[in-house]
C-alpha cells in the first residue's frame, strides 16, 4: 500500500496539476494507494503521524509537495524503521531532491518509487533550541542571515511573483543581498564534537573544537550541499556520513561578503577568508542574544542555545 501526503497549494498552481498527474500514472499501473490532502500548516506533521501509526509491516509514505512539506512530514514519523519515504517535488526551492538525487520529473519521480531499484538510507539532522520541541531537518538547519532570508522568504510576495515566472529560488538570492547590509552581527561560542558531551570537562576531549566568532553573519548546518534555492553552502556535504557540515562567514566586512556572493553561489568559497568549513556530529552553539533560526526553510524561533546532531542512517528512501 502506498501512502500520500499531498500539498496541493504549493507551487503557484503546479502541485495540483502534478498531482493530478500522479493520480493518472497510479490509475494507469493498476496501483493500490490512499492519498491525505493537507488542509492547513503543520497538517502533514499530524497526516506522517497517524500513517506511520499503521499496523503494516512496511509503510510506503510518498510527498507530493516541496521541501517545507517534506519537513513537517519528517517531524510526524514515530517509526522510521517502517517507514520508506519517497517524495514527488511541487515546490520552488525543492532542495531535498536535488541534495539526494531524486529526479524533478514527475514521472521519472513516480517511476522510481513504484520500481525502485535499489534501497537508500540518509542520515537527518535533529535540532533543539531554549529547551523547545527537537525538529528533523533533511536539508539544514541556520543561524544568522540565512535563516533572517528563509523567515522572510515565507511571506514574501516577491517569492510567489518568481514563483509564478518559474524562478522562485532567486527569492533566496535577493533577499539576501537586501539583509545582509542591515542585518547585526552575533557573537557566538560554538563547540564541534564527534563524541557527545555530558559534562563541560567532556568538552575538552580530543575530536572537539571550540570557537569563539565575534561578528558571526551565519552559522549553516547542513545534511545536504545546498540549501535556499540550490545555494551550495557545502558541495562536498554527504548524506549518509552521520555528520553535520557546517559554514560559518564570520569576520566579513559586509561590502566583502556581498562582494564574495557570487562566488559562495558557484561553489567556490572554500579558502576565502572569514569563511569556515566544519564538520561535526554534535555542535553546539552559544549566541550573546537570541537570534533567528531555520529548519529546513522553516522559522523555529528566536533563540540563543541551539544543539544540532546527525543522526546517523535513520531515513530509508524509495
Amino acid at each position: 500500500m502506498y501512502y500520500f501526503i499531498v500539498n496541493r497549494t504549493g507551487g503557484s498552481g503546479r502541485a495540483a496539476k502534478t498531482w493530478h498527474k500522479v493520480r493518472m500514472m497510479l490509475r494507469n499501473n493498476q496501483m493500490e494507494y490512499k492519498a491525505f490532502l493537507t488542509k492547513y500548516e503543520g497538517h502533514a506533521t499530524v497526516l506522517a503521524k497517524n500513517i506511520s501509526r499503521l499496523p503494516d509491516s512496511e509503510i510506503k509514505l510518498i510527498v507530493v509537495g516541496g521541501d517545507g512539506t517534506v519537513n513537517e512530514v519528517l517531524n510526524g514519523i514515530e517509526d522510521f524503521d517502517r517507514v520508506s519515504l519517497g517524495v514527488i517535488a511541487t515546490g520552488s526551492a525543492n532542495d531535498f531532491i536535488n541534495g539526494i538525487g531524486i529526479p524533478r520529473d514527475t514521472e521519472a519521480a513516480i517511476q522510481r518509487i513504484l520500481d525502485p531499484k535499489d534501497n537508500l538510507t540518509i542520515d537527518i539532522g535533529r535540532v533543539t533550541a531554549d529547551g523547545r520541541r527537537p525538529r528533523y531537518f533533511g536539508i539544514s538547519c541556520g543561524v544568522g542571515l540565512d535563516a533572517i532570508v528563509c523567515k522572510k522568504a515565507l511571506t514574501s510576495k516577491l517569492k510567489r511573483f518568481l514563483n509564478k515566472l518559474g524562478c522562485g529560488s532567486l527569492t533566496y538570492v535577493i533577499l539576501t543581498v537586501v539583509n545582509l547590509f542591515t542585518m547585526e552581527y552575533i557573537r557566538a561560542n560554538v563547540r564541534y564534537s564527534m563524541d557527545e558531551a555530558k559534562t563541560e570537562d567532556d568538552y575538552n576531549s580530543e575530536g572537539t573544537v571550540t570557537e569563539e566568532y565575534k561578528k558571526l553573519i551565519f552559522l549553516a548546518a547542513m545534511n545536504l550541499p545546498a540549501e535556499g534555492g540550490n545555494v551550495p553552502m557545502r558541495p562536498d556535504a554527504l548524506p549518509d556520513d552521520g555528520k553535520i557540515s557546517a559554514l560559518v562567514a564570520d569576520g566579513i566586512g559586509k561590502v566583502r561578503a556581498f562582494i564574495s556572493l557570487p562566488k559562495l553561489v558557484a561553489a567556490k568559497h572554500s579558502g576565502i577568508r572569514g569563511f569556515h568549513f566544519e564538520d561535526a556530529k554534535y555542535i553546539d552553539i552559544e549566541l550573546e542574544r537570541p537570534a533567528v533560526l531555520h529548519v529546513d526553510g522553516e522559522y523555529y524561533g528566536d533563540v540563543s542555545n541551539i544543539h544540532i546532531e546527525s543522526c546517523y542512517k535513520k531515513l530509508k528512501l524509495l
